[in-house]
């Protein structure tokens, strides 16, 4: 028994399970986007983190890792429910084509697991939207949870979208938007003295339907 989940957020850099085997390589017809909201590890209900899902754009590419799960039924089963809990802001699981590095004709796997959310307000309540870079940034910029600033997760992507040698424009964008903020607001760090949070438009119309999920668990999402 085997199972491949594709990686595009902080599973680059995090795996945080058990596996076999790490292939860099991409997907087709998706790219990334920052439209998601994290309650529970980088952001909170009040102030929500943006994290990374995936948009169907036709031609696109999203480059990232693949890992490889191999050992049985209880292996696939641990690995499974790890992941269904850190990616629990996610309503669906794709399966998607894989192309590895330097093989671009011909998929080097298929069926591979993808988390991916439904881009729709009414029926996902932690989808966000797309929004002004500015007030993505502003908000990346000002939101914390309990695994740490929303802002360390956007940096730490972009670093390791680098290390595998496939940097993503929007990511290098939207990263030097959070700069830009931190720049004006000192050291960034939200304190009651801090302009904290997201810009009450970006929020009007998720305050008050986000909630935690009654047994999330404090991972990297």
């Amino acid at each position: 028994m085997v199972f491949w989940v594709f990686g595009y957020g902080s599973l680059v850099w995090n795996p945080g399970f058990e596996y076999d085997e790490k292939v860099i390589g991409f997907i087709r017809d998706y790219r990334r986007v920052f439209d998601l909201a994290c309650i529970d590890h980088r952001g909170t209900p009040e102030s929500p983190a943006r994290t990374c899902t995936l948009k169907n754009v036709e031609g696109a590419i999203c480059w990232g890792a693949a890992y490889c799960v191999r050992g049985g039924p209880e292996r696939e089963r641990l690995a499974m429910e790890y992941l269904e809990r850190r990616e629990c802001e996610y309503d669906k699981k794709t399966l998607v084509d894989f192309y590895k590095e330097g093989e671009p004709s011909q998929p080097a796997l298929t069926g591979v697991i993808v988390f991916t959310s439904t881009p729709d307000k009414v029926s996902n309540k932690y989808y966000l939207g797309p929004a002004p870079l500015e007030e993505m940034a502003w908000q990346i910029a000002t939101a914390h949870g309990p695994c740490g600033n929303n802002r360390d997760y956007l940096f730490l992507l972009e670093k390791a979208m680098s290390a595998i040698g496939h940097e993503d424009d929007m990511v290098i964008e939207l990263a030097k938007g959070v700069r830009k903020v931190l720049g004006i607001t000192g050291n960034g760090i939200p304190t009651e003295k801090k302009r904290t949070g997201t810009s009450p438009k970006a929020l009007k119309s998720h305050s008050s339907v986000l909630r935690p999920l009654q047994e999330a668990v404090a991972m990297d999402s």
